[in-house]
């Protein structure tokens, strides 16, 4: 298989950097979306002879930049993962005008944002692999997790609309929705709360990264090619 350009968004820590990896060792050039982490960025970067390319996602200019710069860098994207992504744990009743905006904004609006940058190149080339991120409460919705849980199962819908309107071009879309995983983005989570979410789990166990980054590695494989639309969900049974 010919060496793949793929572009990661929130690509420095947590699942995309697992990401990131897990598709440099099956020999993809691999660049890495950050917003605020350039240490780490460029230390995975270096770390997998990758490439580190800075952007807001909610910041339209900002992405259609970065899809400019690695296109004029590569000449070629084959693989989009849409990962960036924040979370908040808060009442319905305490959310703010600018909580619901921002969620939206880096969760929604930036998979819009950078799916429409890269897409006329996916067109012309009638093929590509564009892959989102959403979870378990986009599917179920989580108490106190309102705003996060509807941006999560807005980004399922456009993954599965977007799937229908691009697969005469030749282009997948999918969703990969994980359930608890052990990442920064929980670590507000204490360990007995873990350990309540691990015994509620069917396989016993938390999930790590590279447990969603190897369902990203198999729909964005040449097994997957007749693979879209769809949701795949790595969460141990939590939610079925």
């Amino acid at each position: 298989m010919a060496q793949r350009v793929v572009l990661i968004t929130g690509g420095s820590r947590g699942i995309g950097a697992a990401a990131a990896r897990r598709f440099a060792a099956g020999g993809d050039k691999v660049v890495i979306n950050y917003c605020r982490s350039r240490e780490r960025a460029e230390a995975l970067a270096a770390e997998i002879d990758g490439w580190a390319v800075e952007a807001d996602v909610s910041d339209p200019e900002q992405v259609r930049n970065m899809v400019d710069n690695v296109l004029d860098k590569f000449c070629q994207l084959d693989i989009l993962i849409c990962n960036a992504g924040i979370a908040q744990q808060k009442l319905f009743g305490d959310l703010t005008d600018q909580d619901w905006r921002r969620m939206f904004a880096v969760n929604v609006d930036g998979m819009f944002y950078t799916i429409r940058a890269a897409l006329p190149h996916f067109i012309h080339r009638k093929q590509g692999r564009i892959l989102t991120l959403s979870s378990m409460w986009g599917q179920v919705g989580g108490s106190c997790e309102v705003a996060y849980s509807a941006a999560k199962a807005a980004v399922i819908g456009m993954t599965k609309a977007l799937a229908k309107e691009l697969g005469p071009s030749g282009i997948t879309v999918n969703c990969v929705a994980p359930g608890v995983i052990d990442t920064e983005m929980n670590a507000n989570l204490g360990p007995e709360d873990l350990a309540a979410l691990a015994e509620e789990t069917p396989m016993g166990v938390i999930g790590r990264p590279e447990d969603v980054a190897e369902a990203l590695w198999y729909l964005a494989s040449p097994g997957a090619k007749f693979v879209t639309g769809q949701v795949l969900a790595p969460n141990g049974g939590l939610i079925v």
